[in-house]
């Protein structure tokens, strides 16, 4: 069966940037329906697609961190090529992780991390997590339940050293949140099954922002940005822009 592979989006709609960054195993759809409200208030949103992402689970095990790294690195260029000097930057899961690590290394108007870990202690949620995206993808390309397992038992005993370097750019970015110093808007949901709740907290309290804020949602799962909560974060994400300091 002949899968429809998702693609990045621009939504050019102002002078007011805002890149926005997918979480692990997902793709730009984590976060359209985000940049299409975002478009609608008259802000510009770009959502890349990290490489292994967005495809079949043995590519995904193919790449490692250090290329979403270059990949939301490439995002972020791809909104200043397109004459965008003020970039926002938010980010679900893992992609939380790459807007923080952009906030660290490059100038970015904000950054809105949104149900990001910080902590490295949840090797069995991510590995089901990614057992269970991969059954998923198999049973949408509809194969067998026998071959299906067989394929899921291969993919994890090979797919070790990409959750590794996903480890050690967790690791890096814990070490280095108090080098932050843009305005800072952190998301959790309350009843996350995936990440260590604390990372927010920690978060929040460690980066040297003078603004930064922290909503919590109760009841709230993982992946916030698909969820019934959607209206309510996209509604907290905007009016913590508007209260940015924009030049525009």
């Amino acid at each position: 069966m002949q899968m429809k592979q998702p693609k990045p989006f621009t939504f050019e709609a102002g002078n007011r940037a805002v890149l926005l960054l997918h979480g692990f195993t997902g793709h730009s759809a984590d976060v359209r329906m985000l940049g299409r409200y975002l478009e609608k208030q008259g802000y510009t949103s770009h959502a890349p697609i990290y490489r292994g992402h967005g495809v079949p689970p043995e590519e995904l095990i193919k790449t490692n961190a250090s290329q979403w790294w270059e990949d939301a690195l490439e995002g972020y260029n791809h909104l200043k090529e397109l004459g965008y000097d003020e970039i926002a930057v938010a980010g679900l899961s893992l992609g939380g992780v790459l807007s923080l690590r952009l906030a660290v290394n490059k100038p970015v108007k904000a950054v809105i991390p949104i149900c990001s870990p910080m902590f490295f202690d949840n090797v069995d949620e991510l590995s089901k997590g990614f057992r269970q995206f991969a059954k998923e993808y198999k049973q949408l390309e509809r194969k067998s339940e026998d071959d299906i397992e067989k394929e899921l038992e291969a993919l994890m005993d090979e797919s070790s050293d990409t959750f590794d370097t996903l480890s050690e750019l967790i690791k890096e970015v814990h070490d280095q949140i108090d080098h932050i110093y843009a305005p800072t808007y952190v998301l959790q949901a309350e009843e996350d099954q995936m990440i260590n709740t604390e990372s927010a907290t920690y978060i929040y309290e460690n980066v040297e922002a003078d603004e930064k804020d922290i909503t919590w949602y109760e009841g709230a799962p993982h992946v916030i940005t698909l969820s019934d909560y959607k209206s309510q974060v996209h509604e907290d994400i905007y009016q913590f822009l508007e209260k940015l300091d924009w030049k525009e």
